[in-house]
């Protein structure tokens, strides 16, 4: 298969990688010096060091090869940031089959990216690919499970053939919004994860009854779950999707795991630094930060209870404090689980 993957970055390269011991890949990305430092070093220094790429692997800057690569029995992926899917769709010739890889609410419209497909292009074959994935991880070939949502199950078993195999089991969902929802949110509900355990370090071996500690990361994560349920339900998704892969599983990962950007900005929120301090220090795009707001407006519109997340958007614009985040957050009026 002729797999084209639109962005250099951690995760497009990461997959490009994967799948280029399968199938011809041609990894494509805008900035002209960077791939031809890749083509020289055949490393991604700037987000993957150290991972040396395949030397099946081909690299591009030149949309016109990538096209000429492409294929309309083959395999587009997108690999940008959320905020640049609807002007890469746009220009995306319609021949060509296509998932993305970015989560997240796109700025502005507060649009997920099958409804930015939808108006970009109708009737056309688009679908996700997500789930619990550390770019490092899928480099290095450590075993990583997915899944390919789509309304056309042609498209989702092409993903499938795609990237299935070696260190990646992918799965099928015919449950796009369930699975971009849990994509987006997740990143909201790591930085709140973030926060109290930040704030339990901050505490050391003095804990006392303000400080969280590992009862109130398990209510926090479990809580955050049914808050994304909620939404994602109210969006079109499925109930159940959000037990996979792409609601648990990816919410656990990114609120917990050491590599989580987002969690790195709680974490840093708690132990006292500014927001831009934090950002200032990551070196990479944290997506929580930027969609918290978008998440809240979106279940603000659609009536649905999110203390979490508007915890989370009160802290990111300096309206509380970690701690009183917290106390708000317990002291909250009993109701049914």
């Amino acid at each position: 298969m002729k797999i084209v993957v639109l962005g250099a970055g951690a995760w497009g390269t990461a997959l490009a990688c994967q799948a280029s011991a399968r199938h011809e890949v041609l990894l494509w990305g805008r900035d002209a010096g960077q791939l031809d430092a890749m083509q020289r070093e055949r490393v991604n220094a700037r987000y993957l060091p150290g991972m040396p790429l395949p030397a099946a692997l081909q690299l591009t800057s030149d949309a016109a090869a990538a096209w000429s690569h492409a294929s309309a029995d083959g395999l587009v992926v997108v690999a940008t940031p959320m905020g640049a899917l609807r002007q890469t769709l746009r220009g995306l010739p319609a021949v060509f089959p296509v998932i993305w890889l970015c989560k997240g609410f796109e700025s502005g419209s507060g649009a997920l990216g099958h409804e930015i497909a939808r108006q970009e292009r109708p009737g056309m074959p688009a679908g996700v690919l997500s789930g619990p994935s550390f770019a490092i991880e899928v480099a290095r070939g450590q075993a990583t499970a997915l899944v390919a949502a789509s309304a056309d199950a042609a498209l989702v078993d092409r993903a499938v053939q795609a990237f299935h195999g070696g260190g990646l089991r992918v799965y099928r969902s015919t449950d796009p919004a369930g699975v971009e929802v849990g994509g987006a949110v997740k990143n909201v509900l790591a930085i709140a994860t973030g926060v109290l355990d930040g704030l339990a370090a901050a505490a050391g071996d003095s804990p006392d009854a303000r400080t969280p500690g590992l009862n109130a990361r398990a209510a926090l994560i479990t809580r955050g779950l049914a808050e994304m349920t909620r939404l994602g339900v109210a969006l079109g998704g499925q109930p159940a999707t959000f037990m996979g892969l792409s609601g648990l599983g990816d919410l656990v990962l990114t609120a917990t795991g050491s590599l989580s950007r987002n969690r790195q900005v709680g974490l840093g929120l708690a132990g006292g630094r500014t927001l831009a301090e934090v950002l200032a220090t990551l070196g990479h795009v944290a997506e929580g930060v930027y969609s918290a707001r978008t998440v809240w407006r979106r279940a603000q519109d659609l009536g649905v209870e999110m203390p979490i997340t508007q915890a989370v958007v009160d802290l990111l614009d300096g309206r509380l404090t970690p701690v009183q985040a917290l106390e708000r957050l317990m002291s909250r009026e009993a109701r049914s689980e």
